[in-house]
């Protein structure tokens, strides 16, 4: 809904609603879980969330302006659990898990990732010395298996992207990073009932 249509709907006006929606915005946005148990599985990885504000964004791969956002979400429960800072779209995987906040966020908890995190703490699947060369029959098995588990994430983010605003952000500043921790915590509210 827009801000004209949810004044109508309260009688109120269009600035009052765009206050009150600047004030609530942070209150309802995702917090980050302090400590993990030592066991527990955290699956990370990066979206880009197209954004019209460019002093935060940069060109990526898909030729806009984008951020990227590194979300963790449990393993078990599929909940997100942290959303890191965003960063322009430029920045790979690997340095914008360290930069966004996202690996101290998760020290506590084992992490895996896809492929695109090596040389960082994460768990990444094996890969091949030589591409003639296939990989033995456990690291494939362990491929599998890591795929299998890794989906997830790729499924939180569909769900989080058929919000308008993850497709295209118009908001400026911090209003990308508010929004995605907000949509978090809807998608959060959403699969816990």
């Amino acid at each position: 809904m827009t801000m004209r249509q949810i004044a109508a709907l309260f009688a109120t006006s269009k600035s009052a609603v765009d206050r009150i929606i600047d004030d609530l915005a942070p209150k309802g946005a995702l917090r980050a879980r302090q400590r993990y148990a030592p066991e527990t599985v955290l699956i990370v990885d990066g979206t880009l969330v197209p954004t019209r504000g460019h002093t935060a964004a940069a060109k990526s791969k898909n030729y806009r302006y984008s951020t990227n956002h590194q979300v963790v979400i449990h393993a078990d429960t599929q909940l997100i659990v942290a959303v890191g800072i965003p960063l322009p779209g430029n920045r790979n995987d690997s340095k914008a898990f360290g930069e966004s906040g996202v690996d101290h966020a998760t020290r506590n908890g084992k992490v895996i990732a896809d492929g695109g995190y090596p040389g960082t703490r994460a768990i990444i699947p094996h890969r091949r010395k030589d591409k003639d060369v296939p990989l033995v029959g456990w690291k494939e098995e362990h491929n599998a298996s890591h795929r299998h588990v890794r989906a997830r994430i790729e499924h939180t983010f569909a769900r989080m992207k058929r919000w308008n605003v993850l497709r295209d952000c118009r908001l400026r500043g911090s209003g990308a990073a508010e929004a995605m921790a907000g949509i978090a915590r809807l998608h959060n509210l959403t699969l816990a009932g």
